[in-house]
């Protein structure tokens, strides 16, 4: 079966809690995102006023690039659900966008903003 001869969709029954999962843990992440930006020691005006011991300003820089690091991959996270949605939309949800097979259904109910199968995540990860 090629990409353009997939006609299967999930039925709605299957795709309803699918997608609504993905929708709350979008606005969970979107939460947690804003609450590590205010974590962030460099969003604190006040720093930049004061003259903290190396330590402390060592304290400060390691808290940036954590928050930093986690933002980052909360955004990552985001992306992926956002097209997941689009993808149960427009009924091509469970099928990878790569090779246009059934991405199987055991991966998708561990991971199920995916849009790819676990062969093309391979193939991937050696191209990389």
């Amino acid at each position: 079966m090629t990409k353009s001869d997939n006609k299967f969709k999930f039925p709605e029954a299957v795709l309803k809690p699918v997608k609504n999962f993905l929708i709350e843990e979008l606005g969970r992440l979107k939460k947690r995102r804003v609450q590590i930006e205010k974590d962030d020691p460099f969003a604190d005006e006040s720093r930049t006023s004061d003259n903290a011991a190396p330590d402390f300003e060592a304290d400060e820089q390691f808290g940036h690039a954590r928050s930093e690091a986690i933002g980052r991959e909360i955004s990552k996270k985001i992306i992926q659900i956002r097209k997941a949605l689009s993808r149960v939309k427009i009924g091509r949800y469970g099928i990878c966008e790569k090779c246009g097979e059934f991405i199987d259904t055991k991966r998708l109910m561990v991971y199920p903003e995916t849009t790819i199968c676990v062969n093309c995540t391979e193939k991937q990860k050696k191209e990389n």
